[in-house]
């Protein structure tokens, strides 16, 4: 139970930390679908993991509806993950997730066929992916990297690089 409270809490102080919009705890936890939508991740991933699948997968369906972000309940989610302004998120059933990573609206963390096994992105820690991004395959984003706002990635990015698209 204080695991639970402690994680809440960090979560809470997380969106603190990186949403400058953000005025108070409280207001983040009335108010914030990305961090809600992690919440109810939490609980379908642990159903997932002790063999209820089809009730994780309604946890799942039930809190897309909810707040606009499609977390698969096999996906791997480390700690201080945040969602910012999370419409159209959309993260695979074999995505893992590290720790401090932060993504923006309309990300997708896909596979790119219909391969069995791990076909969606792994993301280091400390990562941001833009707004529209869309990581696809069986890919790695190395610690540190920030992924630029409507990139493809479909390739391997290494630690601590910058990928900037310019439009002219």
């Amino acid at each position: 139970m204080f695991t639970t409270l402690r994680r809440i809490n960090e979560d809470l102080s997380t969106a603190l930390l990186r949403d400058p919009a953000a005025r108070n705890k409280f207001e983040v936890l009335l108010t914030y679908p990305g961090v809600h939508a992690v919440w109810r991740h939490r609980y379908a991933h642990a159903l997932w993991n002790s063999g209820f699948k089809l009730a994780a997968r309604i946890v799942a369906n039930k809190t897309r509806r909810v707040t606009g972000i499609e977390i698969h309940p096999g996906a791997q989610i480390g700690r201080r993950f945040f969602i910012d302004h999370g419409m159209g998120v959309v993260i695979g059933e074999t995505a893992i997730i590290g720790d401090d990573v932060m993504l923006y609206h309309s990300v997708t963390l896909g596979s790119r066929g219909y391969a069995k096994g791990k076909r969606h992105p792994t993301i280091g820690n400390g990562v941001i992916i833009g707004a529209g991004a869309k990581v696809l395959g069986n890919v790695t984003i190395g610690d540190g990297c920030r992924v630029a706002a409507n990139r493809v990635v479909t390739e391997d990015i290494a630690a601590k690089t910058v990928e900037f698209i310019y439009h002219i």
